[in-house]
């Protein structure tokens, strides 16, 4: 009885999710993340693009899904590189093998998104044995743990480009650290010594001490937002520091932040929930009349998303 209770209610949570997360993706399809990196690219901007998968997918199916990613992005060229999330593939590097055996055939770089504190090793691990034969990677580190600053220092000696967000999960050692200063204290470890930064936020004063700090370093950077939140502040500011811009564009059926196991022991994920369902929903395919995308500026829930 209670495992049939418990798969009934998975499966309400999964529906419910979904349809929360559809605020933060471009479809459930490869072709509709396509279709939206081909408008970001037709308007100067860069993309990431990465398969957000559920709990129930098999981590081939994962795999699949972002070797035929970068089969579409060879063909495209557009300035788009893959992200990829170690859990979904099980850790198995055989299969990781497989995706960096389809980027190596054009170089395109392969990031390492950053998920829950306890990943981190096992992510790291399987970074460093994997830059020993392929040396277009990239890792994500949140400003909100503690360890992100020996983490930098790691992604400097394995020559990663470096994503850095404020963290969607507090280290669970560190909860006091404010991910405004830890953010920060990351930015200012990389600067002048990382191969290349991305500044990942919609927090404009934040991204613009971040990129103001690594300009005046000389470290190549740039600002990435997520698709799905308002990016006009965002946008004028890049237009100032003229640097240039990455839009992470999630595809599939995936809703992050949506885990039922997070949920289980942080609530405030079921209110993130009712707040994106609210506010959620497809965002629009069509330009606007400025030449900015709809779906950029449209009112978007900012408090359930790490990089905001």
């Amino acid at each position: 009885m209670n495992r049939k209770l418990n798969m009934m209610i998975w499966l309400a949570w999964e529906t419910v999710a979904k349809h929360a997360g559809r605020s933060y993706i471009a479809g459930p399809e490869l072709a509709d993340a396509m279709t939206a990196c081909r408008r970001l690219f037709s308007l100067g901007l860069g993309a990431t693009i990465c398969c957000w998968n559920i709990e129930s997918d098999s981590p081939k199916r994962t795999v699949d899904a972002s070797t035929s990613a970068l089969s579409q992005l060879a063909t495209e060229k557009m300035d788009c590189y893959l992200s990829i999330k170690l859990p979904s593939l099980n850790y198995d590097r055989t299969l990781l093998g497989e995706v960096l055996e389809q980027a190596r055939q054009e170089k395109t770089l392969v990031h390492f998104d950053s998920l829950e504190h306890e990943t981190a090793d096992r992510t790291f691990s399987m970074i460093a044995q994997a830059a020993r034969s392929y040396p277009h990677l990239g890792c994500t580190l949140p400003g909100r743990w503690m360890r992100s600053v020996d983490d930098a220092r790691v992604a400097v000696d394995l020559g990663l480009h470096v994503r850095v967000v404020k963290g969607q999960w507090p280290d669970p050692e560190h909860r006091e650290i404010d991910p405004r200063e830890g953010y920060l204290n990351v930015i200012d470890r990389l600067a002048g010594r990382a191969r290349c930064v991305a500044v990942a936020t919609h927090d404009t004063e934040l991204a613009r001490k971040a990129l103001e700090h690594l300009r005046q370093t000389g470290t190549p950077c740039s600002l990435e937002l997520l698709y799905g939140l308002p990016m006009q502040p965002s946008l004028r500011l890049a237009s100032e520091l003229h640097i240039p811009v990455r839009v992470y564009v999630p595809f599939g059926h995936g809703w992050l932040p949506y885990s039922l196991t997070e949920a289980r022991r942080n609530p405030r994920v079921f209110w993130w929930v009712l707040r994106d369902l609210i506010r959620g929903g497809s965002p629009p395919r069509e330009k606007s009349s400025n030449g900015i995308l709809p779906s950029v500026e449209g009112n978007r829930s900012r408090a359930s998303i790490s990089r905001a």
